[in-house]
């Protein structure tokens, strides 16, 4: 059985970059600034600059074995397959970068439609590895036209002990469906041949397609209906439209073997994820869109997994891939604003959204995203605004709104709409009852104003409960205590808060309070001061300066002549 190399090691399961960067290269004389370059840049996720600087020193070294191996893992990760392939030719046979190179090979194979080549390449366990060769075996039979040969394979891994297993039912519907047997894709759809399957948004288009194939397109909607009350999704609200406007629409969702072969990579990105690694799963989402260029989700999920992984440019160059006239051009246009954000062009990320809200001005998504992206700015009367258009297109019930309720409150409370802020606050509650991040915001609040201070508690302690290692709710439990006058009972919640949250200004200036009012006034002192360490705002800072020259009993003293009592 084939086990993956250093280099696969490396990309797939995420080492950390000390780890990696452990590995000694035997450089040519006067290369090892560039190299290091190049490493840096790679650790760093940057593929772009990593690619260039590595060819740099292929130019002086072309032989080197070990930097002909990170050159190919930097052009397969910014989906430059050509160029990877000429690299992948000069790699040596029994080396430990080969196995990476038989992958980048079987992309082009595959991207160029050489299926007996892959196909034999498969066979000689030259491929693209172990990892994702049997799916692809079954669809290169299916492009011999041999479908028996194809389900035996398919059939063959639904027993292997690999966490990937799963996806076996879900190709092989896909591979019934594309010749024509949708009463066959519908009995692995429906769980009654391999019981239920765990759908993707991808599964449930697929299997919705399906379902219309079998004159069966009220069911269809009711499946699309249920998803999109889970989530809201341009793809799925796409296809609804199309099948509630044309009932016999035709099967659209893979038709071909090399369609196939592209959600094999798109599948086993998904199902990797990203907690071990980023390299991977963006091999694979390049290779999908490189085998299939109209896998718009390929794109999607490229430009996600860099934004995630901080490369937030290449994200950008990734999302603007996707055409204008694609349906899923507006989830393209949020993931671009929302790396242009993180490249801190905030004004270009803004501007994204308000046009898309102009030109998509029927879609709850695209004006809770410029919602979201004002919140973030502070632009609190604005984000309000946008929230408000966003209310108005939903169905106010459904309990998966109960975030929107909730950033909208925020948005009221932080610009003095307190009013209307706490009927969005109540009405998140509705929706979604033991929420603990909206117990808290709202109980806090309540404590801030003195106002309805048992059911503040009840709230808080509901909230710690659920979220007990949060150091910003647990801060609320004592904080409320406080409020109450019971300044022991705060005592326990506000020093476990601290430890939760070490650095926060806020949570360590409440300690401060709480311990002066338990009589221990030098450890009062102490949280003061470490609080003001933690550079607090600016109106903070200046009372807790006067706390520490004056005590807490002046400075409340102090408020309550000039604003009225304040516990």
């Amino acid at each position: 059985m084939r086990t993956l190399s250093r280099l696969a090691l490396i990309i797939g399961l995420g080492l950390s970059a000390p780890a990696a960067a452990q590995f000694t290269v035997p450089l040519q004389s006067g290369l090892a600034g560039a190299y290091l370059a190049a490493r840096n840049a790679a650790i760093a996720g940057d593929h772009r600059e990593a690619a260039v600087q590595f060819q740099r020193v292929l130019r002086e070294d072309p032989d080197n074995e070990t930097v002909l191996g990170d050159v190919l893992l930097a052009l397969a990760a910014i989906g430059d397959w050509t160029q990877a392939a000429t690299y992948a030719a000069r790699v040596p046979e029994e080396t430990e970068e080969r196995d990476f190179a038989n992958l980048v090979q079987q992309v082009v194979r595959l991207r160029d439609g050489a299926f007996a080549e892959a196909r034999e390449a498969t066979a000689n366990e030259i491929g693209a590895g172990p990892l994702i060769d049997p799916l692809l075996e079954a669809w290169l039979y299916l492009a011999d036209g041999d479908m028996t040969r194809a389900t035996q394979t398919f059939e063959a891994m639904l027993d292997v002990n690999s966490p990937l297993a799963g996806l076996v039912p879900y190709h092989l519907a896909l591979a019934r469906a594309s010749v024509g047997d949708f009463e066959g894709a519908e009995a692995i759809f429906s769980g009654e041949v391999y019981g239920q399957l765990q759908l993707s948004t991808r599964g449930v288009q697929a299997h919705a397609q399906i379902l219309v194939q079998l004159d069966r397109a009220e069911d269809a909607l009711q499946l699309l209906d249920a998803a999109l009350s889970r989530q809201a999704n341009q793809a799925l609200f796409e296809l609804r439209d199309q099948i509630a406007a044309d009932p016999t629409r035709p099967y659209d969702f893979v038709l071909t073997p090399a369609e196939g072969m592209a959600e094999v990579f798109f599948s086993l990105s998904r199902a990797l994820g990203t907690e071990a690694g980023t390299n991977l799963p963006l091999v694979y989402a390049r290779a999908a869109y490189a085998i299939d260029p109209d896998h718009v989700e390929a794109v999607l999920l490229a430009g996600d997994i860099l934004s995630d992984a901080g490369q937030s440019s290449m994200a950008v160059d990734a999302y603007e891939l996707v055409s204008r006239e694609n349906p899923l051009f507006v989830d393209a246009e949020v993931g671009r604003s929302e790396a242009l954000y993180q490249l801190g062009n905030v004004d270009a990320a803004i501007e994204v959204l308000r046009a898309l809200s102009r030109d998509y001005p029927g879609l709850a998504s695209v004006h809770t995203a410029l919602g979201d992206v004002l919140r973030r700015e502070d632009r609190f009367e604005a984000a309000a605004t946008a929230y408000t258009n966003a209310v108005d297109l939903i169905n106010r019930d459904q309990e998966r709104y109960w975030f929107l309720f909730y950033s909208r409150a925020i948005s009221y409370e932080r610009s003095d709409h307190w009013e209307a802020a706490e009927a969005d606050f109540r009405h998140a509650l509705t929706l979604r009852p033991d929420q603990p991040n909206v117990l808290n915001y709202l109980g806090y609040s309540l404590v801030e104003q003195d106002r309805n201070l048992d059911e503040a508690l009840d709230m808080i302690q509901r909230a710690v409960a659920a979220r007990p290692d949060s150091g910003f709710i647990v801060d609320s439990l004592g904080w409320v205590f406080y409020r109450l006058g019971r300044f022991e009972e705060a005592v326990s919640p506000m020093e476990r808060a601290v430890e939760l949250e070490p650095n926060d200004p806020i949570i360590n200036d409440h300690l401060g309070d709480v311990y002066w009012m338990v009589g221990r006034y030098r450890e009062a002192e102490f949280q003061w001061s470490r609080a003001l360490s933690f550079d607090p705002e600016p109106a903070e800072a200046e009372r807790i300066r006067a706390k520490l020259e004056f005590g807490l009993d002046a400075v409340l003293s102090e408020e309550e002549a000039d604003a009225g009592p304040r516990p």
